[in-house]
């Protein structure tokens, strides 16, 4: 038996005789069952390795305006001008994307992340550290592949293999609560492999708070905002910062830099009714000044999916509701034009099935608020043309 596992035999061994009788009796089985054996990892091919900062991340807002880390979503020029906690999030790569063509049968990842904590309460190792691999089907749609599915830091495993034939264009969405400090993707030496700079287009940039950040996604892919740039094929920047979403002048000063298709300003889950009231009309005409024409849509926080029970936490969002609309009419008053809006009493649905605790969306809960902000934002693009 090699050294390592008699070290853990022994340790089973000790820590079975640690247990006095009745915890012995009442721990065991009833019956025996032999553990799960673990999946075995694909044994790595020969690999022609791609680094990913050769051709450019999708997502990344200010890399040709600002000193900044390939993979950080804040310049390094935002340090000390944001909240630390609001720089810290901006670490994240939440909304970044890489997109590639490849006919490769297999597609292998080799990424070090920037937090040792993989995963989370509320996100698995997945949503939180993971990548997400998308192709475009036949009829040029986008349609899930596979995850990297990260177990350390430093991350060297197939994403997928054995796939079908053809030469086609794929895109992988980075971690949603972790950095990345280096990424390559790795296809067989003789496959084709063609590199696809980040899309021209103007973006659709969304400033809010965890459920834009993406908890409680169970993968990078299925945020409302991944969703949405889907089903527009158009980049879109995410900058959700977990808790601390709140209609800040210095986040303002960062988004004015860019030249958005549309900003969706969706903070009300960390804001109260008073804050709400004293911050929006301030960021609203602080967007307005740098980019009179760029659409704007103002969203209501989502009802908790229990706080139909809850009265106190109902009010919370009825008040919040109440003082976004106030602002909104305000602005409608002014003669402020290019401004949107986005009720939130029906962004998580009816059935209260649509979230992971109560506030952060699961899968369904994202495509229902995608569902509902998709013509929202049509009509918004649809004017910016």
């Amino acid at each position: 038996m090699p050294l390592l596992h008699l070290r853990f035999a022994l340790l089973a061994c000790l820590a079975a005789s640690a247990l006095s009788p009745v915890q012995a009796a009442s721990s065991a089985p009833a019956t025996a069952t032999a553990p799960a054996p673990k999946a075995a990892k694909a044994v790595e091919p020969a690999l022609t390795w791609r680094d990913v900062t050769t051709w450019g991340v999708e997502g990344r807002g200010f890399g040709e305006l600002e000193r900044m880390r390939w993979f950080d979503r804040f310049p390094a020029e935002a340090k000390g001008k944001v909240t630390d906690a609001v720089w810290n999030l901006s670490r994240d790569s939440a909304g970044m994307m890489v997109r590639f063509k490849t006919d490769a049968k297999t597609i292998w990842a080799h990424y070090t992340l920037l937090k040792e904590n993989l995963a989370s309460a509320n996100m698995t190792r997945i949503g939180a550290s993971g990548l997400d691999l998308y192709a475009r089907d036949d009829r040029g749609l986008w349609r899930w592949v596979g995850v990297a599915r990260p177990d350390q830091k430093i991350v060297r495993q197939e994403i997928v293999g054995g796939l079908a034939p053809g030469y086609r264009e794929y895109a992988v969405y980075l971690p949603l609560y972790n950095g990345i400090e280096a990424l390559a993707f790795g296809v067989p030496p003789g496959a084709r492999f063609e590199t696809l700079a980040p899309r021209e287009e103007k973006p659709i940039v969304f400033y809010g708070t965890s459920i834009t950040h993406g908890a409680s996604a169970s993968r990078p892919g299925m945020v409302h905002t991944a969703i949405l740039g889907r089903r527009f094929d158009r980049p879109v920047i995410n900058l959700g910062f977990s808790g601390n979403g709140r209609m800040d002048t210095a986040v303002g000063d960062l988004l004015i830099k860019i030249d958005a298709a549309v900003y969706v300003i969706d903070c009300l889950p960390n804001m109260g009714a008073a804050d709400v009231r004293l911050k929006c009309l301030p960021l609203v005409a602080q967007l307005r000044a740098a980019r009179p024409t760029t659409p704007i849509l103002l969203v209501e926080d989502r009802r908790n999916t229990n706080s139909w029970i809850l009265p106190i936490r109902d009010q919370h969002h009825t008040d919040n509701h109440a003082a976004l609309r106030e602002c909104w009419a305000t602005l409608q008053k002014e003669g402020v034009t290019g401004i949107y809006y986005l009720n939130g009493d029906d962004l998580l649905g009816a059935d209260a099935e649509a979230a992971t605790d109560g506030s952060h969306p699961n899968d369904l809960g994202f495509v229902r608020q995608a569902d509902l902000f998709e013509p929202v934002l049509r009509a918004a693009l649809g004017r910016a043309r």
